[in-house]
């Protein structure tokens, strides 16, 4: 499995290769898997230290109005990109975001606009710049191929040989 949300310069081009030599000094069929990253949602900038979350806290929660709109207290930010937009606009009172992997919890209880939210903290934490948001009962309108995907998948069917799976 080549995992591009890591793929770096020069990294796939050395460990291909070895996969298939390795493959072929073993005399093993060995099929690869290009695993494409997908949109990703994460909260933005910190403005100052990790803010503390606590259960029962009323916050904004939108998309950052310019480079200084960061993350502080009271309000959680994410940059303006067509995904994360998407993620707002699609949110409505009683959905759960997730933060960091889940282990903070916040639910929507009112929609001010399609970029900006207010939620209440479920579950707090401490909250760190460029966090995971997960939306698990949300259908965001947005590509499920994310320019860096379809410049990744180029570049994994013309190894050689091409990539088996992506």
């Amino acid at each position: 499995r080549l995992n591009c949300s890591h793929r770096r310069g020069g990294d796939f081009e050395r460990v291909y290769p070895l996969i298939r030599k390795a493959a072929q000094e073993l005399g093993r069929k060995v099929e690869c898997l290009g695993d494409l990253q997908g949109p990703k949602f994460r909260v933005g900038e910190l403005a100052a230290d990790p803010i503390e979350l606590k259960n029962g806290d009323i916050l904004e929660f939108g998309i950052c109005k310019d480079d200084n709109d960061n993350i502080r207290e009271g309000r959680i930010t994410m940059k303006p990109t067509i995904e994360q937009k998407a993620l707002i606009a699609a949110s409505k009172p009683g959905i759960d975001l997730l933060l960091e992997d889940g282990i903070m919890k916040v639910n929507v209880v009112e929609k001010l606009s399609d970029t900006e939210l207010k939620v209440k903290v479920v579950r707090g934490g401490k909250l760190k710049a460029r966090k995971g948001v997960n939306v698990p009962d949300v259908e965001i309108d947005c590509a499920a191929l994310t320019a860096k995907d379809i410049e990744d998948a180029e570049f994994l069917l013309q190894l050689d040989p091409p990539i088996e799976y992506i």
